[in-house]
């Protein structure tokens, strides 16, 4: 009788991913998503260490599913199935959010967006613009930066407990309630950003607004943590 040999599995204790082909889908989906351009298999096989053969038939479920496509010149690229699965993305927290983020930027004539934290980085998930303002800062769901750089990173690690070494910034949002950055993120561009605490005192995300020239920052400070309260207050 022939022995079926289970997919490799392991216990928390020694560090090694449960599921070794979940793992390796998963490094490459982000190895391919983090890039600039599209990437051959050869590529992505050297990107993440694997085999070639391995690679192949990864990238190649990974497009079944509509979470990878192929160019004309058959690199691999994110697939519009990835944006069906954002659009997913903790659906109660962004619908309420949606409702702060209007009145935010209709109060202050700025573009307002909730960002929550992905490892070591701050991700946009939910943007909404002035809708009568002459003119605004453009802003996408998806974009990315360090969580230790720009208003939004910092309110995020603001509503963290304390670590050694934080940037004093972060230490001073924490006490004021609201981070404010020049451009970090952007050249030319401001935020000002507060940490939504939910009532259970866990950071989900942090409310901003990003925009261009002067103002008044501790008003602007004041009504950015005014609505992330309100937010947290809703979770």
């Amino acid at each position: 009788m022939a022995t079926i040999v289970p997919e490799s599995r392991s216990s928390s204790s020694d560090g090694r991913p449960a599921s070794q082909t979940l793992d390796r889908g998963l490094r490459i989906l982000e190895h391919v998503t983090e890039s600039n351009a599209p990437l051959t298999v050869a590529d992505v096989a050297a990107g993440v260490a694997m085999h070639r053969s391995i690679t192949y038939r990864m990238l190649r479920t990974l497009e079944d599913h509509g979470l990878l496509s192929r160019d004309a010149q058959g690199r691999y690229q994110p697939g519009a199935g990835l944006a069906v699965l954002a659009g997913r993305f903790t659906p109660a927290l962004r619908a309420r959010a949606g409702r702060h983020l209007l009145r935010l930027a209709v109060a202050t004539d700025k573009t307002a967006f909730l960002v929550v934290r992905h490892g070591d980085e701050a991700v946009a998930v939910e943007v909404v613009e002035p809708p009568a303002a002459t003119a605004h800062v453009s802003y996408r769901p998806g974009l990315r930066h360090p969580v230790d750089l720009g208003a939004p990173g910092l309110a995020l690690l603001a509503g963290e407990p304390p670590r050694p070494h934080e940037r004093p910034e972060v230490t001073d949002a924490r006490t004021e309630g609201w981070a404010y950055t020049e451009s970090e993120v952007i050249m030319g561009f401001s935020a000002v950003a507060s940490p939504v605490i939910d009532t259970a005192g866990v950071c989900r995300g942090a409310i901003s607004v990003v925009y261009a020239g002067p103002t008044d920052l501790a008003a602007l400070g004041e009504v950015v943590c005014r609505h992330a309260q309100g937010l947290g207050s809703e979770l």
